[in-house]
């Protein structure tokens, strides 16, 4: 291989020089010319080689990227430094409660408490908490955001003593805005530049994130992507991200979307589309003739979507849109530098030559028609005027509702019934065309005496201040605020579960007549109980379509051909009365968004309000942990902490926890959403004092692993085999086949010292990047995972806490091999794991019959194998850290 010295080029930017690598030397050394490279590899290259020359990795990393080919590869692993992290509240809260017990856990081995401290930039934005309490009202977000502090006064100021005692944190207050739309407005400045062996290097910018939407910084071609919060905080540390080399798909974009097609109708086609595909673990790529005519924020609204179609990255290379999408934003320095850096160094887009792929999917914008997902899946897409006919197919045994008198109004809630309507969350709220839109459909319906029906929980809750100034700007908050949609805060209320309760009235008759309601919401998740535990069809659709669904009030109708409503006078009104053309839309964009919508609105990110400048910041390099406290308790993950990593542990009669199907999902697996008082979690705040009312969610409780472990596997609609057909967080203890919940068979399994596993189908562990569903697996006793396949992010976690991920061989599954889960199961071969590698198992049934299988050793790198041989990344940084 070359000298890398010779990659090194000086460019100056605005009079200022810079290093920078440029890959095209590499030629010579390579059969894979570095200008065919996928844009995401030649990125990841540069990264390697900068490293190489920072004397951070060994040379062998670049020569495994360089064997990638487009007709097959072997997938080695590499390694790669992120230059920041993104989190928000939810996984960020136990990530740096991880942090503050890896301090004490240094100082307790005889080090400074200051050795452990975040290497990268870390921002930590607080936009999970908010929830849906107040709506339709004036003052609805200053009530909630009361509410909101109230709730979470405690984990806010952990927050502030780590923003003040950690170096390399910041926070973003809450009543801000979404981690993505922050990142893609504010904070991705597509390349950046740091001073290192004493220059000052440009690069482009990368991170990790600690939600799985953080591909969304994918539009502004920013290589970025979710990890759960175990990996996130090895990467905080300085260390690289293990990786295989990644498969690489490209999406050929041709032809031009249908009139009255939106981006969230194009986002829901490519997710059913790449699902069918099946891109799970690759990274994809977006290019062709008609990328160039995908606005920036349609181009976010794709790439937010990337974990619902299974890949890695949804990437969009760095062309002309995206330097104007920072202008457009008021990022003109970081548009100049960005320019000068990819024209100089060869990773601007290039029409004219079309990158090298495994394998191209063609992509034709004119075959997409509106539509909405759902009633559980995001991948499940419904032409809108087949939703009538699916709605109608899940009503069993007829129709059922009831009249009721809401505000002094009768109506009827019924099977179909939109009880909640939620323009919410990262997926659409970034894109100005479908959010004008919705305003201007709002303006129609109040201009012609349309009213929503009152059992409708309608509420707006952009994902920053900058939607709301520039609606504002077009007059177009007054119409919404008229039908319902009030401001209700400023993060990922419905989408993320936080809708609330519904109105007393409208709860009783769901409970009383057993309804199928449903909730429409311009979210990007919809899985079982996640939006409201009482909701059970939830579809995804543009905000333009969640006001016209709350209009109609039901799902069950053909909303474009029927009518959705009538003026005071009984004229009846239909979609194309309401809906606004494109020169409509495009007219307000151009008039009301500029460079100081956005200056204006990120002007004070950091200050907060005075709810947050209200609490006090302790200043101590340790975490003073309250033992009362029933939010924030010191984790369990360090105890014991030996500077040498432990034996290797066998797995012997191992019993089955769970045995679970297929696409089961984070939020299955993950404490999410209300707690029920009468499960483990709720009887352990009830014995603390706390009333049900007070319980809060757990994700706001993400900081006492108290309650997360015995919330773990704990959704309400959890479907486990063992559980005699019933729906929750119930299992079966063995031998005395007695019905348990989850954790209390967990607790009784500690007891006689047996080992546990879970069973799993395809696609385990779906959904967003819960670190609690391996934190949770792992203090439940589970040592290992057996399942058909893995999600990627659920996958790592499970490295990262040492719970073995182990795969069936190809065709088999615990319904082949006929495991009910009563068996005990012992693994061979613990002792010799190779990456890649398999183990044997035996599968001893109750009458005596032993089953023998392999399984396929879900450790994917060498560096994935020591991971899991130090009992997970936590304890194996604290180690790497201390011997520097």
């Amino acid at each position: 291989m070359i000298s890398l010295d010779s990659l090194i080029q000086d460019i100056v930017v605005d009079g200022t020089p810079y290093a920078a690598v440029n890959l095209s030397g590499l030629a010579s050394s390579s059969a894979m010319a570095p200008s065919r490279l996928p844009f995401s590899l030649k990125i990841l290259a540069e990264n390697m080689v900068r490293n190489i020359l920072w004397g951070r990795l060994e040379k062998e990393n670049l020569s495994r990227l360089l064997s990638w080919r487009p007709e097959g590869f072997s997938p080695v692993g590499i390694s790669f430094y992120p230059a920041r992290v993104l989190m928000q509240d939810f996984t960020g809260v136990p990530a740096l409660c991880d942090l503050a017990a890896m301090r004490d856990a240094a100082v307790a081995a005889g080090f400074q408490a200051s050795s452990v401290n975040p290497d990268v930039p870390v921002d930590l934005i607080i936009d999970h908490s908010v929830q849906v309490d107040f709506f339709g009202m004036k003052g609805a977000l200053e009530k909630n955001v009361a509410l909101e502090f109230e709730r979470n006064r405690e984990r806010y100021a952990f927050l502030k003593w780590a923003q003040t005692n950690f170096k390399n944190v910041r926070i973003v207050p809450p009543n801000s805005g979404i981690c993505h739309q922050i990142n893609l407005e504010k904070l991705g400045t597509v390349a950046i530049h740091s001073p290192r062996e004493g220059r000052t290097w440009a690069y482009m910018d990368s991170l990790v994130g600690t939600d799985s939407h953080t591909p969304m910084i994918n539009g502004l071609g920013t290589l970025g992507w979710g990890v759960g919060g175990i990996e996130a905080e090895a990467v905080m540390m300085g260390q690289p991200l293990s990786m295989r080399l990644p498969h690489v798909t490209g999406v050929r974009i041709c032809g031009a979307p249908k009139k009255g097609v939106t981006a969230t109708d194009v986002v829901l086609y490519i997710t059913e589309r790449l699902r069918k595909e099946v891109v799970v673990e690759q990274f994809v790529e977006y290019f062709g003739p008609s990328l160039a005519t995908l606005s920036l924020p349609d181009r976010a609204t794709i790439a937010n979507m990337t974990p619902e179609n299974g890949a890695t990255v949804g990437l969009f290379p760095v062309d002309e849109v995206t330097l104007g999408y920072l202008r457009t934003t008021g990022r003109d320095a970081a548009a100049r530098f960005a320019e000068a850096y990819t024209k100089e160094t060869g990773l601007f887009f290039d029409p004219r030559s079309d990158p090298d792929y495994n394998r191209v999917i063609d992509l034709d914008l004119s075959a997409i028609s509106p539509s909405v997902a759902g009633p559980s899946r995001p991948q499940d897409r419904i032409h809108l005027t087949d939703l009538k006919g699916v709605m109608e197919t899940a009503f069993e045994g007829g129709k059922k509702g009831r009249d009721i008198t809401m505000g002094g109004k009768l109506c009827r809630v019924e099977d179909g019934s939109v009880v909640i309507a939620a323009i919410t969350s990262c997926t659409n709220t970034s894109n100005p065309h479908v959010m004008i839109g919705a305003g201007l459909i709002a303006k129609k319906a109040v201009d012609l005496g349309i009213a929503i029906p009152p059992f409708v929980k309608t509420s707006l809750a952009p994902g920053s201040r900058a939607v709301v100034k520039y609606l504002e700007d077009a007059g177009l908050m007054a119409p919404l605020e008229k039908l319902g949609f009030h401001l209700a805060g400023l993060g990922c209320t419905t989408c993320i579960g936080n809708s609330g309760p519904l109105p007393p009235e409208v709860a009783h008759v769901v409970d009383e007549e057993n309804l199928n309601v449903a909730a429409v919401l311009s979210g990007n998740r919809n899985f079982e109980a996640r939006i409201h535990q009482k909701v059970r069809s939830n579809f995804l659709a543009s905000p333009m379509l969640v006001v016209l669904f709350a209009i109609a009030g039901r799902t069950d109708i053909d909303i474009i051909n029927e009518a959705i409503g009538c003026t005071p006078d009984g004229k009846e009104i239909f979609l194309a009365d309401l809906w606004p053309t494109q020169e409509e839309i495009d007219a307000v964009v151009a008039r009301c968004i500029t460079p100081f919508t956005f200056t204006s609105s990120y002007a004070s990110l950091y200050d907060g309000d005075e709810n947050w400048q209200a609490i006090e910041s302790v200043d101590s390099l340790t975490f003073d942990w309250a033992e009362g406290s029933t939010y924030i308790k010191k984790p369990p993950f360090f105890d014991g902490f030996e500077m040498a990593p432990p034996l290797a542990e066998k797995i012997t009669e191992a019993r089955v926890l769970l045995k679970l199907g297929d696409s089961v999902t984070t939020d299955h697996i993950s404490p999410a959403g209300a707690i029920p008082p009468s499960y483990p979690a709720g009887s352990y705040l009830t014995d603390k004092g706390v009333a049900p009312d007070a319980f809060n969610s757990y994700g706001s409780r993400r900081g006492n692993h108290e309650v997360m472990m015995r919330g773990t596997f704990g959704n309400i609609r959890i479907k486990n085999e063992l559980a005699r057909d019933k729906e929750g967080a119930y299992t079966t203890l063995f031998p005395e086949h007695e019905e348990r919940f989850v954790f209390d068979a967990a607790q009784t399994y500690r007891d006689r010292n047996t080992p546990l596993i879970v069973l799993g189908g395809r696609e385990y562990g779906t959904g967003s990047s819960r670190d609690w569903a391996a934190k949770g697996s792992l203090l439940l006793g589970v040592r290992a995972v057996i399942a058909e396949s893995f999600e990627r992010i659920h996958r790592s976690n499970l490295v990262g806490m040492g719970v073995l991920p182990l795969e069936f061989m190809r065709d088999e599954s615990a319904h082949t091999l006929n495991l009910n889960g009563t068996e005990s199961f012992s693994l061979s071969g613990l002792d010799n794991l190779e990456a890649g590698g398999t183990l044997s198992i035996r599968a001893q049934k109750e009458n005596g019959q032993a089953i023998l299988f392999g399984v396929k050793v879900r450790l994917d790198t060498a560096r994935e194998v020591e991971t899991y041989k130090h009992g997970g990344i936590l304890p194996m940084v604290l180690r790497e850290l201390l011997k520097a």
